[in-house]
Parts: C-alpha cells; structure tokens; sequence
C-alpha cells in the first residue's frame, strides 16, 4: 500500500497429502480368530464436537466412545490456548458405555423376521451433562438418552443387623434357615404354622446404638434410557435417519417414502417424499438416501438407485418431483450394459459442512456435487476400477448390491470411502489436489499403499465444468503382490468433525487413524 506499492494475493497452493498413521483399535480379533455376526460393526458417526463416537452392531447394540486426550489436561480448548499448550495431540478416544438398542422382532402380520441391526445412529443436541441420539433397524426408530447416575446407597445402619433393632427384627443372611421371619412392626411370622408371634420385647433401657440409616452416594453409573419409540410409519426397510439444523425434527427414509417427524412427538409422522406409483408395476427407481442439508432446516436432498440426486426445499410441495431441484450425470453413449444401472444406486450422500456439496457414492465412484450446478459432478473419483472385468462375478455372489458409505472432512478439502480387502481411499477435493491414497484398516494402514497415479488431473477451481477423474490407475493386485479380498469389506467410516481423524469398520473391529 505504501508508495503506491499495489499488493497482489497470490492463489493458494495445492494441499499436500496427508501422512496417515495408526492411533487406535477396539475389538482387534486374534488371527484366525472367527467373527461373530452380531459382533459386525454396521453403523459409525461421531457427535458435532467430535468428543464421543458411538457404533452399532448387528446384533442390535450401540457401543458408545468418548475421547480423553483433551481432559487429560483439562479445560477446554480456549483455556488451553491461554496456557500456550500446544494441541498437537491426535484424538484418542476410550469405551463409554453400551447398551441394547434392538431386538429381534417378528412381523406377524406380514410374516417377516425383523433383524435387531443397527441401520443408522444420528446424535442429538446434548443437554444437561446428558447425550442423545437416535438409532433405527429396519422398522423402528429409537430415541436414547445416556446419562450418569448417582448410584444410592444406605449406610450408617445399626451396629449389628443379625440381632434385633428398632421396631422390629431383622434376620441376617446366616440365619437364613430359621423358619421364623420378623417383620417390619414387631412380632415376627412363624412360618411352620404361618401366624404372627408375639414374643418380642424390648430390652430394658432401650438400645444405645441405634442410628437411623443414611441415604449415600458412593459413584456414578452411566443409564441409557429410550425415551422415546417411533414406530409403524414405514412399510419398506428404513435407509437413512437424518437430524434436522433445528434441533426438533428428523426424517427417516425407506425405499419409497421420506417421513419427518418431531422428536417429542412418537406417534405422529408427516410423509414429506412418496415416490409410490398408483401401481408397483411402474415402479423405476427407489429411495436409497436422504439427509437434510446441515444449515438450512427446509432444505433435504435424497438420492435414488438410478444414480440421481434430488434437493427438496419443504416450503414447496416435496411430494411433486417437479418442485426438486435433480442432479444426475448424462450416460455416455454406447456405454450402457446390463450392469449400468445397478453399479449406478447411490448408497450414500453426505453434505459438506458449510452445505455447498453434496458427496455421493454409487458402487463404482465417489462424486462431488455442486448445489448450485445441476449438469453434472465437479468431481469425480474411482475408488476400484479394477473390478469393472469382474462384475458378472460379483453379480453372482451378491457383492455387486454392497452399500459403501462416504464421508468428507471438516474442512472439505479431502473426501474417504471404503473398499474391498478392509481397504478405505481418501482423496483430495481442493484446488489443484491430485491426492488419492489408498490405506488399509490395520496396525499397518500403509502395508498395502497404491501408488498415487502419475498423471496430472484438472483441479477443482480451475474448471468446475470439466469432471475431475482420479483413482482409476490401480489395479487388481496391490503393491505387495496380493490379490484384494472381495469376503472382506469396509462399508462404515466416518470422519472427526474438526480434525483429519477417521474412524472404520472392518468385520467386529473399530480402527481409528489420524494425519
């Protein structure tokens, strides 16, 4: 400025990838050790503050963690700051508490087994020292609260409960054989021929020691509490729970409607998505996702099996398609096979924290999409292009129909997803990014790295037009040699909210890396 001096911003540089490390495992399995299917981890999501991470299995529990490097040294973060503590410390979390969310149920009606498996976990705003969140199987949604507990105790009772005291006697675990029983107002029971005797006295002068019992609190105990059941609004198998920004509503979504509901109010859902025809003959597509947008609570996206995403603002009528906003990708021509469709479902979207993108994931790529444009992604990723020669294999043994899920940082610079062989891809989204790593869920999580691919691909910023392609160099053999593992799969992750931490599932296990 000085001088006439004109100062010019100069573009921020490509971020450099991240170096991803082990921080820790829950329920690491011995080899060889055989896997229980209730064990198997079927839902991950950590709180707004990043501070507790709960699980669900398929056997119907939520396991819930919470982290213990910010406590260690107390306070928080702000406090740290003036301490000058340096916050270079990855999260490191410790078990919480557990609880059964769901049981096994039997439809009677429709003759159907209900599984006891955890869809989806969402949590609540916490209130009070108490947290809250939502879990659903196939057909019911349940509302926790977990609190700690003072657990109660009497003390300072009478120096000797085996002898007489007060108004009445009490008989003490050794004398357990005596057929006579006192009771609370004197006498006591004869229980050889069930009548009260009278033969109690008081002895003379009274007793010296009487004292009367003390109510105590020694320790806490955490409760999990369903406070609340929603129930009998689904007829289809329910995909995706989704909190609202207000704080007092979410939607559960199956295949064919999306419902909203009030968090006070259980037996009482508004369907605000139907894409039921007048008749199942005409039915083309179904509803695989839905999550509402993270700032704005009118506005929800869902995304259907054939690939598309649509973003519904509630103002408007959210039954009529025409009033959603539709984001799909035009098929090449002359690509189109038996498998197009189905390698084209979108298992899961997430919005990115400031709600400008939308992240998808079909079976073959993730996709960045831009709210604002609807002709296509900005980006796009191929997570195992090596398995397109082998799809009429996994069509035959059901893997082709497996739902990955997808996450994004906080920041929303870099986006992660799950593969075969407990393997999981992170990928950089920002300006002029070419990071595609490839890890693996173990002690070792570089064991089995993928060499990024050498040529340049088109950044973000610079064309939002032009899809950005990454990903699709790797083969079907990784760096050692090995051939990747189609029974072992990591479908559930999530990323910490405010740091580049991730949590996944791999079988009954829980790993967690940061970078």
């Amino acid at each position: 400025m000085n001088g006439g001096d004109e100062v010019v911003a100069t573009p921020a540089g490509p971020t450099l990838p991240l170096e991803w490390k082990f921080s820790q495992v829950f329920g690491e399995r011995a080899a060889g050790e055989e896997v229980q299917e209730v064990d198997i981890i079927s839902a991950i999501e950590f709180d707004k503050s990043g501070d507790h991470l709960a699980t669900g299995d398929r056997g119907g529990r939520v396991v819930l963690f919470e982290r213990t490097d910010t406590k260690d040294h107390g306070g928080s973060r702000q406090d740290l700051e003036t301490m000058d503590y340096p916050l270079s410390r990855h999260p490191e979390f410790r078990y919480k508490t557990e609880f059964q969310s769901h049981e096994p149920e039997f439809d009677y009606l429709k003759s159907l087994e209900i599984e006891e498996k955890i869809n989806k976990i969402r949590w609540c705003q916490s209130a009070n020292g108490a947290l809250f969140l939502l879990s659903t199987n196939d057909k019911t949604i349940k509302f926790w609260k977990v609190q700690e507990k003072k657990i109660k105790k009497i003390s300072e009772m009478n120096v000797d409960p085996s002898k007489a005291m007060g108004n009445g006697c009490v008989a003490s675990s050794s004398n357990s054989n005596n057929p006579r029983t006192y009771i609370a107002n004197g006498g006591s029971l004869d229980n050889s021929c069930n009548h009260l005797s009278d033969d109690f006295t008081f002895p003379s002068g009274g007793i010296s020691s009487l004292r009367l019992p003390v109510v105590s609190s020694h320790e806490t105990s955490l409760v999990a509490r369903c406070r609340r059941v929603y129930a009998h609004a689904h007829d289809y198998h329910i995909n995706s729970i989704s909190n609202n920004s207000d704080g007092e509503t979410f939607i559960s979504a199956d295949d064919l409607r999306i419902n909203l509901w009030n968090l006070e109010i259980s037996n009482q859902s508004f369907n605000i998505v139907d894409v039921k025809p007048a008749n199942m003959e005409d039915l083309t597509e179904v509803i695989t996702s839905a999550e509402f947008h993270p700032m704005h609570c009118n506005m929800l996206a869902y995304s259907s099996s054939k690939g598309s995403i649509r973003l519904v603002d509630l103002r408007q009528s959210a039954l009529c398609d025409s009033h959603a906003k539709l984001f799909e990708e035009q098929e090449a021509p002359g690509s189109r096979s038996f498998f197009t469709e189905i390698i084209a479902s979108i298992s899961d979207i997430k919005f990115s924290k400031d709600g400008r993108y939308i992240l998808s994931r079909d079976y073959m790529t993730l996709k960045l999409w831009d709210i604002n444009m609807d002709s296509g992604p900005v980006a796009a990723f191929q997570v195992h292009e090596y398995l397109r020669p082998k799809l009429c294999d996994l069509y035959e043994n059901d893997s082709i129909f497996d739902k990955f899920e997808c996450c994004l940082s906080g920041d929303g610079l870099r986006v992660a997803t799950g593969s075969y062989s407990n393997l999981f891809r992170v990928f950089g989204c920002g300006p002029g990014s070419t990071e595609a790593t490839t890890l693996e869920a173990s002690k070792n999580p570089m064991r089995r790295q993928v060499p990024t691919p050498s040529r340049p691909s088109r950044s973000l910023g610079s064309s939002l037009t032009r899809v950005v392609r990454r990903g699709a160099e790797s083969s079907g053999v990784d760096a050692n040699g090995n051939s990747f593992d189609f029974t072992t799969k990591l479908l559930h992750l999530a990323w910490h909210p405010t740091e580049n931490s991730i949590a996944c599932a791999a079988a009954n296990s829980l790993y967690m890396y940061y970078a």
